[in-house]
């Protein structure tokens, strides 16, 4: 069976359930949405479908998004088998493999040796986060699953058995009464670590037989793989991540990874059934760690089976070392006893606000937070010279203290049970100045903790002023030295984020901000002498810099990987990439893939033409949006054009949408602004200010980038993803629930030129339409939009009656809620 033979059973499916559950009334009325639908798209009348869905009852509303939403649902599920399909029956060199890799470097002539010295300061750090676009219940992703497992199988039992699943899941309750907990997400995103832990002993078998194919020789290259969290550590605008929070969080890791050791360890003790040197002596060792796990002993779990798998080679038991051990070695290589490194994150106001707080309860300074940049400095150098504490010893800390340091407390007593990968780092957002990143080592002091900050610069101001903060950061030698405690792992981190530089400047401006803020933030690391990692703080979305990993990492300016690279792995994007090993393994292979090759391109800037004309582009894309989103009719207009209110009532995450302070396009976060634009089928964040920075470029200049400029190409190709989501049609819809005026008149005729002369202007410099080099994902989104489109008329018509009378969301929230949810599947983003 192919994709379409799955849709149309899983379909008919469906269809059979909702005769059953809801009647042939109902099921005729799925059909007729449907059939109009279909006419509409092509060009026929919509006045019967429009009347259709204003005579809807509640009822009939609700029950019809939620039709087409599980629909929605069972599609993604056949999508996602059709891939571990294709990926299982492909044969010969995969594309954007390890071994096409390896085989690129040595046409590059990067010898054995050189590649695995390559290889060896290379990492690839995911990072899950706490923005948690996935919407679905876990109950609901239950479900799924097991009808994702008989999919393969599509025989009469197994159609049973998902015909099952899916009568339980038209009465079982899609949305969350109540909002998850912080323990919620993390549950959700170590759901993913089962799959994961399948995929990596995988992976570095293929490392190992890619060497062997391509060099010709043995070796031993570790998989450059690791993972770390936000969740449970983010205290960034999110008041439920308490110290006890954390505390939980990393109990829960702990708790996890030994499950997932133990497992480990009986597997490979049933496989090494030797008696080489008598006495079973590889059983014995395993025997030992098995127990010294199971007791939370504090031991060297990885030096002791890199030891043993050396004994194996010294036996003669190359196969068992190399293919029964590996698997476990892996495991505990990347996992260890943490499972995955917790990373804190706290704003800098708030970390400032604390060590205010400590220095005058010292005696040091009454007013810390009204010093210049200077004298702040000054104080805080001297107290790192220093080794005394600020606060008095054995008192306990104040509630807004202990707020901030508690977190950094836990994640020490973490370190000392089970070794310091327990911790990551300390993330510190909206950091402005050098000061902003001294404070938290003043804050971990106070525990008795080191830890390495790593500033995040949001805005574009932001990351115009980061190279020099990090140059005069690095000319420190009080902040030097903490640096070289660290060793071999004496890394400075970096952190870009994309979401609020987006939101604040625009696509295209945003991307070359981003571009120049690391070209040259790398170069000051170079001229100071120091290791480098970025972290990119990607969404899911476009307008938050999604995006193909493997390409988002190609397209990073030559010369700027250093030590690796590190990207945040968002809501929709864990069940995407990891639900499945086969799924989890390509999806690390490719960002593999481009890690390496992005690493072994040696720096060099682009033309001064190019550059020159990038700037020029981004200053007059970051104009025509500032002007557009500060016009004074922009927030009224935005607030009726979107379901943003709506938005901010759904249940899908512990954190409020927006930052404290009264309600502002400014505080707002960019996970709703862009989930927002991406219901009404817009998408905005993703390509608006784009057509103005082309006509800077000009056309021939643009073609040539587009051509032989990773960077540009990987800008443009993503604008197209963005484009070809958008729908002019619908979002016509959308702009019927827009009070007239001239102002929102204006507006709204202002966005349908720009969209069409953008599309306009992206295929004139790729030559091609939209999406012509992705025609399986084009053919996806054709595809969807006829399904999709019932709900988004639903909403539309929920929209207007919920917002024409007093409390109406009260009363309309949850088919409301229900649309949102069902074009989230349908599009496959929520921000």
């Amino acid at each position: 069976m192919g994709i379409r033979e799955d849709v149309n059973l899983l379909g008919r499916t469906l269809g059979q359930v909702l005769k059953e559950q809801e009647g042939e009334d109902f099921f005729d009325l799925v059909e007729r949405t449907r059939a109009l639908v279909r006419q509409v798209r092509a060009g026929g009348d919509d006045a019967e479908l429009r009347a259709m869905i204003a005579g809807l009852s509640e009822e009939d509303a609700s029950n019809l998004a939620r039709a087409f939403t599980w629909y929605f649902q069972l599609v993604n599920l056949a999508e996602e088998y059709e891939r571990v399909r294709v990926l299982r029956t492909q044969s010969g060199v995969r594309s954007q493999s390890l071994e096409q890799a390896l085989t690129e470097l040595k046409a590059q002539g990067l010898s054995a040796q050189q590649a695995e010295e390559l290889l060896s300061k290379l990492e690839l750090e995911l990072t899950f986060t706490a923005h948690p676009t996935e919407m679905r219940r876990r109950t609901v992703r239950n479900h799924l699953f097991e009808v994702a497992r008989d999919i393969p199988d599509m025989n009469e039992e197994a159609t049973e058995r998902i015909a099952a699943h899916v009568e339980a899941l038209w009465t079982t309750p899609e949305l969350r009464h109540l909002k998850p907990t912080v323990l919620d997400e993390v549950k959700g995103g170590l759901h993913y670590v089962g799959s994961i832990s399948q995929a990596l002993p995988v992976l570095q078998h293929d490392l190992m037989r890619a060497f062997k194919t391509v060099y010709g020789t043995h070796s031993e290259a570790k998989l450059p793989v690791r993972f770390s969290s936000w969740m449970g550590g983010d205290r960034d605008g999110n008041p439920f991540v308490t110290p006890e929070a954390t505390r939980e969080t990393l109990a829960l890791h702990r708790e996890r990874a030994k499950e997932l050791l133990l497992n480990s360890i009986r597997q490979a003790y049933s496989d090494l059934s030797q008696d080489v040197a008598g006495q079973e002596a590889y059983r014995t060792e395993l025997r030992e760690l098995h127990n010294a796990v199971r007791d939370e002993q504090n031991i060297d779990l990885s030096g002791r089976l890199e030891a043993l798998h050396e004994k194996l080679h010294q036996d003669g038991q190359h196969r068992t070392a190399d293919q029964l051990l590996t698997p476990l070695l892996t495991l505990v290589r990347v996992f260890g006893r943490h499972l995955v490194s917790l990373d804190i994150r706290e704003h800098s106001g708030q970390t400032g606000a604390a060590v205010a707080e400590l220095l005058k309860a010292a005696g040091v300074s009454d007013n810390y937070a009204e010093l210049p940049e200077h004298a702040k400095q000054e104080i805080l150098t001297r107290e790192l010279r220093s080794r005394r504490p600020l606060w008095a010893a054995g008192e306990g800390f104040p509630e807004a203290l202990e707020t901030v340091i508690g977190p950094i407390r836990e994640v020490r007593d973490a370190a000392k049970r089970v070794g310091r990968e327990a911790f990551g780092h300390y993330v510190i957002s909206m950091a402005e100045s050098v000061s902003d990143v001294l404070e938290p080592l003043l804050l971990a002091r106070e525990v008795g903790f080191r830890v390495l900050p790593v500033p995040l610069f949001e805005t574009l101001d932001d990351l115009e002023r980061a190279p020099q903060v990090v140059w005069e950061l690095l000319s420190l030698p009080e902040y030097r030295a903490i640096l070289s405690q660290e060793g071999q792992h004496s890394v400075q981190e970096i952190m870009l984020g994309y979401s609020d530089s987006n939101k604040d400047a625009g696509f295209l401006a945003a991307n070359w901000a981003l571009h120049e803020a690391q070209r040259k933030i790398a170069d000051v690391c170079r001229r100071a002498g120091v290791r480098w990692r970025f972290f990119h703080g990607r969404g899911t979305s476009i307008g938050r810099g999604g995006g193909p990993a493997s390409r988002a990492i190609l397209g990073q300016p030559a010369g700027t990987i250093d030590s690796g690279i590190r990207i945040t792995e968002q809501g929709e994007a864990l069940a995407d990439k990891y639900s499945h090993p086969v799924m989890a393994r390509r999806n690390l292979e490719q960002a593999l893939y481009g890690l390496i090759l992005a690493a072994a391109r040696p720096a060099l800037d682009p033309p001064a033409e190019w550059t020159s004309g990038m700037e020029q582009a981004a200053k007059a894309s970051a104009e025509a949006y500032r002007a557009f989103v500060h016009d004074p009719d922009f927030l009224p207009f935005y607030e009726q054009v979107t379901p943003i209110h709506e938005i901010s009532r759904l249940n899908i995450a512990s954190r409020p949408v927006r930052r404290p302070g009264a309600p502002t396009l400014g505080n707002l976060r960019a996970i709703p602004w862009v989930m927002s634009w991406t219901q009404n089928r817009d998408n905005l964040p993703g390509w608006y200010g784009l057509r103005e920075g082309l006509a800077a470029l000009g056309v021939e200049r643009a073609r040539q980038m587009y051509a032989e400029w990773p960077f540009f190409r990987t800008v443009l190709d993503n604008a197209q993803m963005s484009l070809a989501k958008s729908d002019p049609l619908i979002f016509t819809e959308y702009l019927r629930l827009v009070s007239p005026s001239a102002g929102s008149e204006r507006l709204a005729q202002h966005l349908q030129d720009a969209y069409a002369e953008t599309v306009a202007a992206v295929e004139a410099v790729v030559g091609a339409p939209l999406m012509e080099n992705e025609p399986r994902l084009r053919e996806s989104i054709g595809l969807r939009n006829p399904y999709i489109d019932p709900i988004h008329r639903i909403q539309v018509e929920l929209l207007r009656r919920a917002r024409s009378v007093e409390n109406g969301l009260d009363k309309y929230e949850t088919p409301l809620m229900l649309t949102l949810q069902g074009i989230a599947a349908g599009v496959r983003n929520t921000g």
